[in-house]
């Protein structure tokens, strides 16, 4: 097969292990620069232009879309969707997960359970807020951050109220979420394929650091997860439409919750961490789902 990697990098390690992975399976494969694509958008021959040439011989695309290149890097996405080419994601379901607000909403609305979240515009609402999900400590998360940028742990009420008022008064999108205490600083990231957890492994959070995330210094190691909180990480993927997902999860009181879905998972701690080999079971996934057709797919639109 013919596989491209929609990609910005093709230094990161996702992208160079996706790209071995291919190879060593026999795949012909090209990282893609996801900005450099410019497209003909006609009813009766869509294209997509690339450095001069017509992107047309591709049975599979791979998207690694950066966040923030969301909605320029799905337009490409959905682009090659209406030339009949296999994605491994479809755009109409990063764009879903790309959007924390819109996530959290149809993640509620399929009842997988959540931490307590409460969104508002108005400085007005702040008390309330505050309150509603449960008053400090608790976490403050911009919509459009990315490994852990743009989430802030207010410690007390009086500094959320500060870190709210802030954060409205620049017109910025949040999020507000109860703090789980009993997580400890841990969270769990479950790396789904095709409606099974291929891989799962433990972030924790650095010492003095509340985020878990790898880039802010988080570490990972192996872990043993229980039937509901696979059953739980594969309900997310499914319910945004994910093939390929890395779905995170804490450990609470109340049982798993699941608190952010990601549609470009990096491999390299998963990897790592588990000894799974992720990257051969993407390539394998695609090689039993992908197929070439002209058949435009305006159903994803």
């Amino acid at each position: 097969m013919k596989i491209g990697i929609l990609s910005r990098n093709s230094e990161l390690y996702s992208t160079k292990r996706l790209v071995e992975a291919c190879e060593q399976r026999g795949h012909n494969v090209e990282i893609i620069d996801t900005l450099s694509c410019y497209m003909n958008i006609t009813s009766s021959n869509p294209k997509i232009h690339y450095k001069g040439r017509i992107l047309d011989e591709f049975d599979a695309i791979i998207p690694r879309i950066g966040s923030d290149i969301t909605f320029y890097g799905t337009s490409v996405v959905r682009q090659f969707e209406m030339m009949g080419v296999y994605t491994l994601n479809k755009s109409i379901a990063i764009t879903r997960s790309r959007d924390k607000l819109r996530s959290m909403q149809i993640l509620a609305g399929h009842n997988v359970n959540l931490p307590i979240t409460g969104y508002a515009s108005s400085a007005d609402d702040i008390k309330d807020l505050i309150e509603m999900v449960g008053g400090a400590p608790l976490v403050v998360k911009l919509l459009e951050g990315t490994q852990g940028l743009g989430v802030v742990l207010a410690e007390t009420n009086k500094a959320a109220e500060s870190v709210l008022g802030a954060f409205m008064e620049l017109k910025a999108n949040i999020l507000v979420q109860e703090y789980v205490r009993e997580a400890k600083g841990a969270d769990i990231r479950c790396f789904v394929i095709n409606d099974k957890v291929v891989a799962a492994i433990k972030r924790q959070a650095a010492e003095g650091e509340f985020r878990s995330n790898l880039h802010r210094g988080g570490t990972a190691s192996l872990i043993e997860i229980t039937n509901e909180e696979k059953g739980l990480a594969i309900q997310a993927a499914k319910v945004l439409g994910l093939s390929v997902a890395g779905v995170d999860i804490l450990r609470t009181q109340h049982g798993p919750a699941v608190i952010e879905v990601n549609s470009s998972p990096g491999l390299e701690g998963i990897e790592t961490a588990s000894g799974v080999d992720v990257a051969s079971l993407i390539v394998e996934y695609i090689e039993a789902n992908s197929y070439k057709s002209n058949k435009k797919r305006k159903n994803h639109l």
